[in-house]
Protein backbone atom coordinates (compact mmCIF):
# COMPACT_ATOMS: atom_id res chain seq x y z
CA UNK A 1 0.00 0.00 0.00
CA UNK A 2 1.13 3.40 -1.29
CA UNK A 3 1.77 5.23 2.04
CA UNK A 4 1.59 8.77 0.24
CA UNK A 5 -2.24 7.58 -0.97
CA UNK A 6 -3.20 7.06 2.10
CA UNK A 7 -1.76 10.29 3.95
CA UNK A 8 -3.01 12.40 1.20
CA UNK A 9 -6.39 10.76 1.54
CA UNK A 10 -6.41 11.32 5.50
CA UNK A 11 -5.11 15.02 5.25
CA UNK A 12 -8.05 15.82 2.08
CA UNK A 13 -10.79 13.86 4.56
CA UNK A 14 -9.48 16.51 7.75
CA UNK A 15 -9.35 19.58 5.60
CA UNK A 16 -12.78 19.08 3.97
CA UNK A 17 -14.21 18.28 7.70
CA UNK A 18 -12.40 21.33 8.93
CA UNK A 19 -13.28 23.84 6.31
CA UNK A 20 -16.64 22.94 5.40
CA UNK A 21 -17.94 21.68 8.67
CA UNK A 22 -16.45 24.34 9.87
CA UNK A 23 -18.87 26.83 7.64
CA UNK A 24 -21.68 24.38 8.83
CA UNK A 25 -21.06 24.97 12.36
CA UNK A 26 -20.57 28.86 11.74
CA UNK A 27 -24.22 28.95 10.14
CA UNK A 28 -25.94 26.60 11.79
CA UNK A 29 -24.63 26.81 15.38
CA UNK A 30 -23.26 30.16 16.09
CA UNK A 31 -26.56 32.32 17.56
CA UNK A 32 -24.57 35.25 17.63
CA UNK A 33 -23.74 35.17 14.12
CA UNK A 34 -27.18 35.55 12.69
CA UNK A 35 -27.24 33.76 9.64
CA UNK A 36 -30.56 33.05 8.21
CA UNK A 37 -31.48 29.29 7.29
CA UNK A 38 -31.01 30.36 3.30
CA UNK A 39 -27.84 31.66 3.51
CA UNK A 40 -26.29 28.89 5.57
CA UNK A 41 -27.29 26.56 3.26
CA UNK A 42 -25.96 28.12 0.23
CA UNK A 43 -23.20 29.24 2.00
CA UNK A 44 -22.39 25.52 3.61
CA UNK A 45 -23.63 23.77 -0.31
CA UNK A 46 -20.96 26.46 -1.76
CA UNK A 47 -17.86 25.73 1.03
CA UNK A 48 -18.23 21.61 0.80
CA UNK A 49 -18.00 22.05 -3.13
CA UNK A 50 -15.29 24.36 -3.19
CA UNK A 51 -13.03 22.72 -1.01
CA UNK A 52 -13.65 19.26 -2.63
CA UNK A 53 -12.93 20.91 -6.03
CA UNK A 54 -9.92 22.22 -5.19
CA UNK A 55 -8.51 19.23 -3.09
CA UNK A 56 -8.86 17.40 -6.68
CA UNK A 57 -6.64 19.17 -8.04
CA UNK A 58 -3.95 19.33 -5.32
CA UNK A 59 -4.61 15.66 -4.08
CA UNK A 60 -5.92 13.85 -7.48
CA UNK A 61 -2.68 13.45 -8.89
CA UNK A 62 -1.11 11.89 -5.64
CA UNK A 63 -4.53 9.42 -4.14
CA UNK A 64 -7.08 10.12 -6.89
CA UNK A 65 -9.02 12.55 -3.74
CA UNK A 66 -11.11 10.10 -2.96
CA UNK A 67 -11.76 11.37 0.91
CA UNK A 68 -14.92 9.61 0.60
CA UNK A 69 -15.54 5.77 1.57
CA UNK A 70 -18.78 6.00 -0.48
CA UNK A 71 -16.86 7.25 -3.20
CA UNK A 72 -14.25 4.93 -2.25
CA UNK A 73 -16.71 1.57 -2.24
CA UNK A 74 -18.26 2.77 -5.83
CA UNK A 75 -14.34 2.58 -7.37
CA UNK A 76 -14.32 -0.94 -5.87
CA UNK A 77 -17.37 -1.93 -7.52
CA UNK A 78 -16.57 -0.20 -10.77
CA UNK A 79 -13.12 -3.12 -10.29
CA UNK A 80 -10.64 0.34 -10.52
CA UNK A 81 -9.49 -0.61 -7.25
CA UNK A 82 -8.91 -3.81 -5.22
CA UNK A 83 -10.18 -4.38 -2.08
CA UNK A 84 -6.95 -4.15 0.17
CA UNK A 85 -6.57 -0.24 -1.45
CA UNK A 86 -10.23 0.72 -0.42
CA UNK A 87 -9.53 -0.84 3.11
CA UNK A 88 -6.21 1.04 3.13
CA UNK A 89 -8.10 4.18 1.75
CA UNK A 90 -11.48 3.75 4.51
CA UNK A 91 -9.26 3.85 7.50
CA UNK A 92 -7.54 6.58 6.51
CA UNK A 93 -10.74 9.18 5.43
CA UNK A 94 -12.01 8.14 8.82
CA UNK A 95 -8.66 8.71 11.17
CA UNK A 96 -8.96 12.09 8.29
CA UNK A 97 -12.24 12.97 9.47
CA UNK A 98 -11.47 12.30 13.13
CA UNK A 99 -9.29 14.64 13.59
CA UNK A 100 -10.39 17.42 11.25
CA UNK A 101 -12.92 17.60 13.48
CA UNK A 102 -11.16 17.64 16.85
CA UNK A 103 -8.75 20.29 15.16
CA UNK A 104 -12.03 22.64 14.41
CA UNK A 105 -13.72 21.40 17.84
CA UNK A 106 -9.96 23.08 19.68
CA UNK A 107 -10.44 26.36 17.70
CA UNK A 108 -14.34 26.27 18.42
CA UNK A 109 -13.55 26.09 22.24
CA UNK A 110 -12.05 29.09 21.84
CA UNK A 111 -15.10 31.28 21.28
CA UNK A 112 -17.12 32.23 24.59
CA UNK A 113 -20.21 31.96 22.32
CA UNK A 114 -19.71 28.09 21.90
CA UNK A 115 -21.03 25.31 23.36
CA UNK A 116 -20.46 21.80 22.42
CA UNK A 117 -24.20 20.78 23.64
CA UNK A 118 -25.84 23.36 21.78
CA UNK A 119 -24.38 25.10 19.20
CA UNK A 120 -23.00 21.33 18.40
CA UNK A 121 -20.34 20.74 15.62
CA UNK A 122 -21.90 20.46 11.86
CA UNK A 123 -22.99 16.76 12.60
CA UNK A 124 -26.25 14.99 10.32
CA UNK A 125 -29.31 14.23 11.96
CA UNK A 126 -32.98 13.65 11.42
CA UNK A 127 -36.12 13.99 14.04
CA UNK A 128 -35.15 17.40 16.18
CA UNK A 129 -31.41 17.70 14.53
CA UNK A 130 -32.74 18.22 11.46
CA UNK A 131 -34.29 21.39 10.36
CA UNK A 132 -37.26 20.10 8.55
CA UNK A 133 -37.66 17.54 11.40
CA UNK A 134 -37.75 14.68 8.63
CA UNK A 135 -38.11 10.76 10.27
CA UNK A 136 -35.24 8.10 9.85
CA UNK A 137 -37.15 6.78 6.94
CA UNK A 138 -36.78 10.16 4.77
CA UNK A 139 -33.37 10.69 6.21
CA UNK A 140 -32.20 7.28 4.71
CA UNK A 141 -34.22 7.79 1.48
CA UNK A 142 -32.57 10.91 0.68
CA UNK A 143 -28.62 10.43 1.70
CA UNK A 144 -29.46 6.83 -0.60
CA UNK A 145 -30.73 9.50 -3.29
CA UNK A 146 -28.06 11.70 -2.94
CA UNK A 147 -25.02 9.79 -2.23
CA UNK A 148 -26.32 7.60 -5.21
CA UNK A 149 -26.14 10.94 -7.54
CA UNK A 150 -22.38 12.41 -5.82
CA UNK A 151 -20.97 8.88 -6.81
CA UNK A 152 -22.56 8.32 -10.32
CA UNK A 153 -21.43 11.47 -11.00
CA UNK A 154 -18.15 11.40 -9.96
CA UNK A 155 -17.69 7.79 -11.67
CA UNK A 156 -19.04 9.38 -14.56
CA UNK A 157 -16.44 12.24 -14.47
CA UNK A 158 -13.61 9.98 -14.60
CA UNK A 159 -13.96 7.81 -17.24
CA UNK A 160 -11.40 7.19 -19.84
CA UNK A 161 -13.71 9.10 -22.12
CA UNK A 162 -14.76 11.71 -20.31
CA UNK A 163 -12.93 15.76 -20.30
CA UNK A 164 -10.13 15.17 -17.89
CA UNK A 165 -9.36 18.70 -17.17
CA UNK A 166 -13.00 19.50 -16.02
CA UNK A 167 -13.23 16.43 -13.62
CA UNK A 168 -12.26 18.39 -10.81
CA UNK A 169 -15.12 21.20 -11.14
CA UNK A 170 -17.61 18.85 -12.36
CA UNK A 171 -17.61 16.87 -9.43
CA UNK A 172 -17.39 19.51 -6.98
CA UNK A 173 -20.58 21.10 -7.84
CA UNK A 174 -22.16 18.01 -8.12
CA UNK A 175 -21.01 17.93 -4.31
CA UNK A 176 -22.62 21.86 -3.80
CA UNK A 177 -25.97 20.09 -5.75
CA UNK A 178 -26.60 17.90 -3.36
CA UNK A 179 -25.73 19.46 -0.32
CA UNK A 180 -28.11 22.78 -1.66
CA UNK A 181 -30.94 19.74 -2.02
CA UNK A 182 -30.03 17.60 1.55
CA UNK A 183 -28.83 20.14 4.10
CA UNK A 184 -32.30 21.17 4.94
CA UNK A 185 -33.52 17.51 5.45
CA UNK A 186 -30.36 16.05 7.03
CA UNK A 187 -27.53 18.24 7.34
CA UNK A 188 -26.04 16.20 4.15
CA UNK A 189 -23.68 13.59 5.19
CA UNK A 190 -22.93 11.56 1.28
CA UNK A 191 -19.37 11.11 2.93
CA UNK A 192 -19.93 8.42 6.45
CA UNK A 193 -16.41 10.08 6.99
CA UNK A 194 -17.51 13.51 7.03
CA UNK A 195 -20.28 12.24 9.60
CA UNK A 196 -18.02 9.96 11.96
CA UNK A 197 -16.14 13.06 13.58
CA UNK A 198 -18.38 15.69 13.97
CA UNK A 199 -21.05 12.50 15.72
CA UNK A 200 -18.46 11.35 17.62
CA UNK A 201 -17.62 14.69 19.57
CA UNK A 202 -21.14 15.99 19.62
CA UNK A 203 -22.41 12.69 21.02
CA UNK A 204 -25.69 12.13 22.83
CA UNK A 205 -28.16 11.94 19.79
CA UNK A 206 -26.19 12.70 17.27
CA UNK A 207 -24.07 9.89 17.99
CA UNK A 208 -27.13 7.54 18.63
CA UNK A 209 -28.14 8.52 14.83
CA UNK A 210 -24.77 8.22 13.13
CA UNK A 211 -25.80 4.79 11.54
CA UNK A 212 -27.55 5.93 9.35
CA UNK A 213 -25.20 8.39 8.08
CA UNK A 214 -22.61 5.87 7.73
CA UNK A 215 -25.31 3.10 6.03
CA UNK A 216 -27.28 4.91 3.56
CA UNK A 217 -24.17 6.73 1.59
CA UNK A 218 -22.98 3.05 1.27
CA UNK A 219 -26.14 1.99 0.14
CA UNK A 220 -26.33 4.89 -2.76
CA UNK A 221 -22.68 4.55 -3.76
CA UNK A 222 -23.59 0.50 -4.38
CA UNK A 223 -26.18 1.78 -6.31
CA UNK A 224 -24.21 4.36 -8.37
CA UNK A 225 -21.66 1.62 -9.12
CA UNK A 226 -24.23 -0.85 -10.55
CA UNK A 227 -26.44 2.11 -12.66
CA UNK A 228 -22.94 3.46 -14.00
CA UNK A 229 -21.86 -0.27 -14.84
CA UNK A 230 -25.04 -0.43 -16.85
CA UNK A 231 -24.62 2.76 -18.60
CA UNK A 232 -20.73 2.43 -19.21
CA UNK A 233 -19.71 -0.89 -19.42
CA UNK A 234 -16.12 -2.05 -18.62
CA UNK A 235 -15.60 -4.37 -21.43
CA UNK A 236 -16.74 -1.38 -23.59
CA UNK A 237 -14.53 1.66 -23.26
CA UNK A 238 -12.47 0.40 -19.89
CA UNK A 239 -11.87 2.70 -16.99
CA UNK A 240 -9.30 4.58 -15.01
CA UNK A 241 -8.08 3.55 -11.95
CA UNK A 242 -9.21 7.07 -9.86
CA UNK A 243 -9.47 10.93 -10.06
CA UNK A 244 -5.83 11.14 -10.10
CA UNK A 245 -5.89 10.37 -13.87
CA UNK A 246 -8.90 12.60 -14.33
CA UNK A 247 -7.39 15.94 -13.42
CA UNK A 248 -4.44 17.95 -14.84
CA UNK A 249 -0.54 16.63 -14.75
CA UNK A 250 0.49 19.38 -12.42
CA UNK A 251 3.09 21.63 -13.93
CA UNK A 252 6.80 21.17 -12.81
CA UNK A 253 8.52 23.71 -10.21
CA UNK A 254 10.13 27.07 -12.20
Amino acid sequence: MNQRKLIAEAVGTALLVFVAVGVATVSFGFKAVGTSPAAGIVTTALAFGLVLLVLAYALGPISGCHINPAVTLGFLMTRRIELNEAIGYWVAQVVGGIVGALVLFGVCEGSPFYSRTKTGLGADGYGNLSLLGINAVSAFIIEVILTAIFVFVVLNATRNFAAPTVAGVVIGLALASVHLVGIAFTGTSVNPARSIGPALIVGHQALTQLWLFILAPMVGAALAAVVHDQFYPVDVEGARTDVAEAVPTPLPAE
